[in-house]
C-alpha cells in the first residue's frame, strides 16, 4: 500500500493509502476484526478470507438500525474488546454504517474503510461522518468518527454497473466546482474516457475529489462553518431521495439535480455566475443527468422535506450556492423563493 495523505480531524488522524485488491485486506494479523459487506460487494470476496462478516442489504436498504444491531451483537458474540477493528468494504452505507457502529461499540474501537463504489471513494469514507436514515428522513442519526485508514482500491470501479458509476461522477462534478478547475478541465475534456473508467484517469479523478474535500473537512471537522459547503446540491438533492423513499433515484441523480436547483436559486438571488451556471448546466448534460424530474413529485411534498435539513438554523432552510468556482456560501432564502425554484425541475 502507498500513503497519499493524512488528514487531521479534531482528535483523530485518518491515512488516505492506494491499494490493491490483493492488500485492502491485509495488515489486522495482531488483532480482531469484523468485517462489515452488503450483499453485492459479499459475492466478490476471495474466499480464503477468514474474517467474521455481517452481510447488509444493499443501498439504503442497510442504512438502518437494525444493521448497527447486527454489528455490535456480532462483536459481542465473539468477544471483541477494545483492540479489536470493524472493517467496512463496500459503498457509501458500508461505510457510514460500520463507522457508526465503531463509534458505539464500546465507547469507540478502530474502523477501517475500503469503499468500493466510485461515490463512497469520494466522499463517504473520508470525513468522519457516519450515519444511518431515520423516519424516512436521510443520515438524520450519527456521529462524527473518522477512520484510522482509508483504502482506495480503485480497480473496484470497473465492477460498477454503469448507473452506480454515473452516480459517483455526481459527487466529483460538485468537488471539481468546491475548488479544482484541473479537475473539472478533466471533467470537460475527458469525458468519453472517463466513461470509459481509463484506470489512470479514475486514479487522478478520484485522488484530486478527495483532496478537495480533505481540505474542507480538516479546516472545519464538526460542520461549524465551511464543511456545509460540501452539502452543494444536496439540501435539493436529499429531500428528493427522501420523497421517492431512497428507491427512484441514485444519491448522486439526486444530486445532480440538486446542483441545477442550487445554479437557479442562486441565479434568482443575483449570486451565481450565469456564464459558469451555464457552463456546469453543460457539464451535467454532458454526462446524462436529466434536467426535470417527473412522477408526480410534488414540490410541496419537497419542501417538507427540506425544511428537515440539518443545516437549517432558527427554523430557515439554508442552502449551499455559489458565485463561481471555488467561491461558495450559505443563504437563507424565503420558502416561496425555494417553490418556485423546484417547479423549475418537476415535471
Amino acid at each position: 500500500m502507498e500513503r497519499l495523505f493524512s488528514v487531521r480531524l479534531g482528535e483523530f488522524t485518518t491515512t488516505v493509502v492506494r491499494s490493491s485488491l490483493d492488500e485492502v485486506f491485509s495488515g489486522f494479523e495482531d488483532k480482531d476484526v469484523l468485517l462489515v459487506t452488503d450483499e453485492h460487494v459479499a459475492a466478490l470476496l476471495p474466499p480464503t478470507l477468514r474474517y467474521p462478516q455481517v452481510i447488509l442489504p444493499p443501498g439504503e436498504q442497510g442504512k438502518r438500525w437494525e444493521s448497527v444491531e447486527r454489528i455490535l451483537e456480532e462483536g459481542f458474540s465473539r468477544g471483541f474488546g477494545r483492540d479489536a477493528a470493524f472493517l467496512g468494504v463496500g459503498g457509501g452505507a458500508v461505510t457510514d454504517v460500520t463507522a457508526f457502529a465503531a463509534s458505539l461499540y464500546m465507547r469507540g474501537i478502530e474502523v477501517v474503510l475500503v469503499p468500493t463504489t466510485l461515490l463512497a471513494m469520494v466522499d463517504a469514507a473520508l470525513g468522519g461522518k457516519t450515519g444511518i436514515d431515520f423516519l424516512s428522513y436521510k443520515n438524520m442519526v450519527g456521529t462524527f468518527y473518522p477512520a484510522r485508514e482509508v483504502r482506495l482500491a480503485v480497480p473496484f470501479v470497473a465492477s460498477l454497473p454503469e448507473r452506480e458509476y454515473r452516480s459517483g461522477l455526481a459527487e466529483v462534478i460538485k468537488s471539481a466546482m468546491l475548488g479544482d478547475e484541473r479537475l473539472f478541465g478533466l471533467l470537460e475534456e475527458e469525458r468519453d474516457r472517463i466513461l470509459l473508467r481509463e484506470k489512470t484517469l479514475v486514479q487522478e479523478m478520484v485522488e484530486r475529489a478527495l483532496r478537495v474535500k480533505a481540505r474542507v473537512v480538516e479546516a472545519d471537522f464538526r460542520e461549524g462553518g465551511m464543511r456545509a459547503f460540501l452539502n452543494l446540491g444536496h439540501t435539493f438533492g436529499h429531500a428528493l431521495e427522501s420523497v421517492t423513499g431512497f428507491s427512484r433515484f441514485t444519491h448522486g441523480e439526486a444530486v445532480a439535480w440538486g446542483i441545477r436547483c442550487a445554479l437557479d436559486l442562486g441565479r434568482r438571488l443575483g449570486l451565481t455566475d450565469a456564464a459558469y451556471a451555464e457552463r456546469i448546466t453543460a457539464l451535467l448534460d454532458a454526462y446524462g443527468y436529466p434536467s426535470t424530474v417527473g412522477g408526480g413529485i410534488s414540490p410541496p411534498a419537497l419542501l417538507e422535506a427540506m425544511r428537515m435539513d440539518k443545516k437549517k438554523q432558527r427554523g430557515k432552510i439554508r442552502c449551499v450556492v455559489q458565485r463561481g468556482m471555488g467561491d461558495t456560501l450559505l443563504v437563507d432564502p424565503e420558502e416561496t423563493l425555494l417553490t418556485d425554484v423546484v417547479k423549475q425541475f418537476v415535471e
